[in-house]
Formats: C-alpha cells, structure tokens, sequence
C-alpha cells in the first residue's frame, strides 16, 4: 500500500481503521512503513469504534474534510465499516471526493459496495494472490445437514444462504420461510469459492509440515507423540512453523520471513466504470516483492484524465523556497525569494553577488546590465544643443574680435584679457562634451583638467578686470597716481597666477587619485532587479566634483563682491556694470544648481539628471558672460560702426578727474555743498584737466565748451579705456 500511494505521487494522506487487532495493527504497520520509507505523512488517523452508530461515520466524514488536500485515505476496515463510510461520504454530498486504497478485507469483493458504486468509483484495492482450489468446489457444494453435522455453525451458515429458518433453536427472527433440508448450494443460492481458501488449506499444511518435523526430531524412536514432544512449549513449535518449507495447494512455495511472515504476493485492482457502464473490479497491477502498476489503465472519478493529487501543499513555483510546516515534513509554505535572491536549493535562496541581479524564474543570477549617458538621450540632447549654440556664437565673437583686433572698441575691451575670458567660455562649452562622452581613462583625465579650468579661467579673467577697476577708482579719490599692475601684461600675469592655482590642484589630484574609470552598481540599484542597472562612471564623486568647482566658485563670488563695489562707477567705465549683472547672473544659477546636485544623491536617475543640471549650468554661465559682456561690442562693431570712433586721448589724471566729477554730479542736490549745479564741470572750463598748460584756449577749447553748453549731461562720459 505504501509503494502505490509512492507510485501515485501522493504524500499527504488519512487512514481510518476498524477498532480491533486487524485494523488498528494494519494502520499501525503502514504507518511505520511510510515513515521508514519517507515522503508520506497521515494527516488523521481515525478509529471506527466496535458497534458504531451512523453518526460515528458521520464525524469520520467531516474530520476527513477538515483537511481537505488530503484526499488519499487508507483503510483498513470490516466489509460493515467500509459500507458505513461509503454511506456517510454519499450522505455528505462528497461522491468522487476522496481516493480509497482498501486492504485485503475490501478486495474484489462487491458486498461492501452493493448500491455504492458511485462513491467506491476509482477505489484501488489489494487482494493477496489467489487460485481456485480444483476439488473444493465439488466438496463444499456436496455438504448437506445430513452431512455435515460435525460443524457446529453450519446450521447458521445454511439458514444465512438459503435465506430460511430452521425449526429447531432458529435465531433467526427476519424470515418466515422455512428450511426444507433439500436446497443446494451453489444451486438453490449463489456461490463462489471463498479466495482466503488456499491459504486455509496452505496453513494447516504448514501446521503439520511443522509438527511431523518436531516430532521426528524430538521423537526419533517413537511413531507418536512422545513425552518430550509433548512438554514443548509454543516457542519451539512457532520455531519449525517459520522454519518449514513445501510446495502450496496452489503449486506456489510456501516459507516464512525472520518475522514469521509470508511473501507478500498481491493482486491490484480499481473498482472502474468500464464501456458497459457497468461498474466493476480490473486488474490494475500486482505486487511480488515489488510494486507493477499499469499507470495508463487507471480511471479516476468526474472523468479526470491525470492522477488526482493528493498533497498537503503544492509544488512551489520557480523561484520560491519551502518553508517547512514544524512536525509536517510533508507540508509547505511557499516563500518568493525576493529582492536580489534566486532559489539555491528547494528550501534556501541566497544573495546574488554585488554586481548580479536574478534571472527572471530567479534559479540563477545573471551580469547586471552596464549603462551611461548616451547621445541620443534627452538628458544630453538639450545640454549638446546649447553648448553647440553657445559655441558657434564664442567663435562668431573671437573672429568678430580678431578682424577688428585694431578697433577702439577691441582694444577699449582690453583685447588680452577678452581673448583669455573668451577662451574660458569656450572650454565651459566643451566640458558638456567630455561629460557626455563614454568614460575611459582619457576622457575621465580630460574631465579633470577641464571641469574647472574653464570657468577659473573666465572668472579669472573678469575678477582681474573688476579688481583693477576697483584698484582705479579707490586710489584716484586719494591721488592722481595711478596703481601697480595695471598694464596689459600685468593683468595677464595676475590671471596667470589665478589659473595656475586650479591646475596646481588638478595635478595634485592626479597623483593621489589617478584617473579610473568604475561601475557603480549602487546609484541604480532598484528595489525591482529588473530595472538595476550598472552606471560606468568615472571614479570621481559629488564632493570631488564640488572641490574641483570650489575654487572657480571662489573666485565668480570674489569677483561678485567687486562688481558690488563697483556699481556706482560710470556705465562707460570700462564694463563695470556689464560685469556686475553678469556676476549677478551666474550666482543665482549657481545657487540652483547645489540644491538640485545634491538633492538628486539619492535618485535612481541621479546620473542624468546630475550630469544635466552641471552642464547646462556651465552653459548658462558662459552665455551669460558671452551676451552680456561681448553683444553689445559685437553689436556696435557690425551694426554701428560710426559709433566705433577713436574718442580724444586723456591722461590718468583727466580720466579720474571726470570720473570722480561724475560721482559727485550723481549726488542729490542736496547733498552738494552750496547748491551746485549738475553741470559745474561743463560751467568751470579750469576744472577740465585737460587745459592745463595750454594757454587761454584755443578754436577746439572754444568748441569743446560749446558742446558742452548744448549737453552738459555728457560731458562726463569719458570712457577710462581712452588713456591708454
């Protein structure tokens, strides 16, 4: 029974059991087994009490259903006990529910099933080998009364068959008819050769096999029972009843195991609807020391074509792991393994390695897929775009300057620090390319050097410009000398010097942490493995990004604070006020930029969007510098080239004298001791610097004053660039 319940792949099972030796010592035995054998477990194991009532089968009925996976029921049961069971399933409404396996008691026999084929349709039951006795069937049918009265319940048995009532001591009290003497069995009632036969007749032989051996041993010199014989006890003559061996009334061996036992020969059937729709016993199989079963002959209720499963829990799906019920080796839970697990075995996952992600029936892990920012992305669409724009318009500019290098307005420019400003923002143009292109050792080394470089390079440029300009204006209220380091070449020098502290950096970089590139599988490490993904980087972090950008940082807010300080100079002195809108300009962007930098640390597009934010704000930087500094002067050139005239050459101190006259005519009347009048420079020929030295005048002085008499609003409109 239990390589059948194997065969069938059912490991979750209940038993009911007849109380009493048979029964309970059968579930008993094929409990042992199926442990020993493993992968069975009994789900209940319930007892049929001795004269039960209907509603004792009743609640073996439901206590089956409260384990409803456990299909499969072993029983081992009177012909009285299976009937009993078959009615309460049928009572129950559960026909074609369960899947029986009966024992030797049920057989192929139809009494316990008779009007309950239904409910026993695909119960597989076992029968021991059998053959029919030839000459028994003419002995038993011949017994009569008459002659048969040595056996004290044949009487019983004939009023049983025939279905009378004898007249003498007659017990039985449910039928009138009375027993003639004259019926025949086999004739007057049905009759079939009981199968337990041959083993009857195999066991009395064994018996005097046994005692026809023990007495020759024990009693060698006497035909009889001798005294020795006859103090024996039981164990001596179980002894030579395991130790016999002769041919059987069927022609089969007949020996006993160490247990006393015989060998197992049975005969398999299921109780089938066959074409005939008649119900009935097949031959399924048989067991002779080990299980033949005919899979593909076997039928099963409602018309199932597969096996009926009878388990506690099903099979868990790829990628899930059994979690063990305690106590229930047979019973399950079925857990995902989840996150970044695949299934190692049937009851354990395990991690994948860093740089793995599950496969999709998570039973192995599988390379994390590598990714970067690509051309074709929109995140590095819009920064290309803009950096190409910005670009063509910074070549545009320096050709502008280069072709009229010799101008007023160039050289008013300062012409060396322009090209070095304009140099600058073309390499915060550039950046936008490195930090979109694929990363190798190269581009990351490029990425270095020029993150920085270019934007120390313009605000450089433009803090030397503003600083000198300060320098100026702070030193012509105290005296007419002009300051140190002022010149062309000095102004290159200091912007030198600025830069050569931003490369001095980079080199430092370069030898404590030289150039790599890495694959960094945290950033896009999802909590679905699905979209994880490996970002190739280089090996430079959001604090390395920021040091490399401090010092240009450092110096646009240094440069702020001058534009600041020069506010109230005289718009055409020399870019002051251009200089400080942009300045105002590029902070603000820069202040947007650090709070989206670093707020988008822990996104999973921080790549894109970090990679974005930095170079459109580089771009927008360079262009601010780009529009407000140079259109205007590329404006004049091409479009007004009248107003790109060469203005009269004053010295130092005319140029302070005006400037320092305008800020006094920029005062509220009020402010200016005895009323002054805005145009007293205009009125008082001896405060123009110009004339000093040069007599009382002369046609130009004449017509200078003239002018100035017309438009005394723009007679302090000398540009600082005019000396020089």
């Amino acid at each position: 029974m239990v390589d059948i319940i194997r065969a069938l792949g059912w490991t979750y099972v209940s038993t009911i059991a007849s109380e009493g030796s048979y029964g309970e010592k059968g579930i008993e035995a094929f409990t042992q087994l199926s442990k020993e054998a493993g992968g069975i477990c009994v789900a209940q194991s319930l007892k049929i009490p001795h004269n039960p009532k209907v509603e004792d089968y009743d609640k073996a009925i439901q206590q089956l259903l409260e384990t409803q996976h456990s299909r499969a029921v072993v029983i081992f049961a009177s012909e009285e006990d299976i009937r009993g069971v078959l009615n309460a399933t049928k009572r129950a409404n559960q026909v074609g529910h369960f899947l029986w396996i009966g024992s030797d008691s049920w057989g192929a026999k139809s009494s316990p099933i008779h009007q309950l084929e239904d409910v026993a349709v695909g119960a597989v039951t076992i029968l021991p080998k059998r053959s029919s006795i030839r000459g028994f069937d003419e002995y038993f049918t011949a017994l009569t009364l008459e002659n048969n009265r040595r056996n004290v319940w044949f009487a019983e048995f004939w009023e049983e068959n025939f279905d009378c009532r004898l007249l003498s001591a007659s017990k039985r009290e449910d039928t009138s008819r009375k027993c003639t003497g004259q019926e025949r069995i086999g004739i007057n009632s049905k009759y079939e050769q009981e199968g337990k036969v041959q083993f009857v007749i195999d066991a009395v032989y064994a018996m005097a096999h046994a005692l026809h051996n023990m007495q020759r041993d024990l009693c060698p010199d006497h035909l009889g029972i001798c005294p020795q014989m006859e103090s024996a006890e039981g164990k001596t003559l179980l002894k030579y009843i395991r130790n016999t061996s002769f041919n059987g009334s069927a022609g089969t061996s007949v020996v006993f195991n160490k247990n006393g036992d015989a060998p197992g020969r049975y005969d398999l059937f299921q109780f089938q609807v066959t074409n005939s729709s008649t119900p009935e016993y097949k031959m399924v199989g048989q067991w002779v020391e080990s299980l033949q079963l005919r899979l593909e002959e076997l039928q099963w209720p409602d018309g199932e074509q597969d096996v009926p499963i009878s388990v506690c829990s099903l099979p868990c799906k790829t990628g899930e792991r059994k979690k063990r019920v305690k106590g229930m080796p047979c019973c399950w839970h079925c857990e995902l393994c989840d996150g970044y697990q695949y299934q190692y075995d049937e009851t354990s996952c395990r991690l994948c390695a860093y740089n793995m992600r599950p496969n999709p029936n998570r039973t192995a892990c599988q390379p994390i897929p590598i990714v970067k920012l690509e051309w074709h992305s929109p995140w590095a669409i819009i920064p290309v775009f803009l950096a190409m724009l910005g670009i063509i318009a910074t070549i545009f500019v320096m050709a502008t300057f280069v072709r009229y290098n010799d101008t007023p307005i160039v050289r008013a420019s300062g012409r060396e620090l322009s090209y070095v400003l304009l140099t600058g923002i073309f390499l915060c143009y550039i950046i936008t390319f490195l930090m979109i292109a694929k990363p190798d050792v190269a581009v990351c080394a490029f990425r270095r050097i020029f993150l920085g470089l270019g934007m120390c390079i313009s605000y450089a440029a433009l803090l030397t410009k503003t600083n000198r300009i300060y320098r100026i204006f702070e030193q012509g209220k105290q005296t007419v000398t002009a300051p140190r380091f002022i010149s062309p070449t000095s102004q290159i020098a200091i912007t030198s010097s600025l830069i050569c502290v931003q490369l001095l950096g980079v080199l430092v970089w370069f030898a404590v942490d030289p150039p790599n590139t890495i694959i960094d599988y945290d950033e896009q490490k999802t909590i679905n493995p699905k979209l994880a993904r490996g970002v190739l980087k280089c090996d430079i972090t959001d604090l390395q990004i920021i040091c490399s950008l401090g010092y240009s940082i450092l110096l646009m807010v240094t440069c702020t604070i001058y534009a600041i300080k020069t506010r109230d100079v005289p718009e055409d002195f020399n870019e002051a006020k251009p200089i400080g809108f942009t300045m105002y300009t590029t902070c603000i962007v820069w202040l947007a930029f650090i709070p989206i930098f670093f707020g988008t640390a822990q996104s999973a597009e921080k790549l894109y969007i970090q990679t974005t934010t930095l170079t459109i704000s580089m771009n927008l930087s360079a262009s601010v510098a780009l529009g407000m500094l140079y259109m205007p002067k590329v404006y004049i050139i091409i479009f007004h080239p009248e107003m790109n005239v060469q203005k009269r050459k004053r010295s130092f101190k005319a140029v302070v004298t005006a400037a320092t006259m305008s800020s006094r005519l920029s005062q509220k009347p009020s402010e200016r001791p005895n009323g002054e009048a805005k145009t007293e420079l205009c009125e008082n020929p001896a405060a123009d610097p110009m004339r000093e030295g040069s007599g009382s005048g002369t046609e130009e002085d004449r017509q200078r004053q003239e002018r100035q008499r017309r438009h005394p609003s723009t007679c302090s409109t000398y540009a600082l660039q005019d000396c020089g």
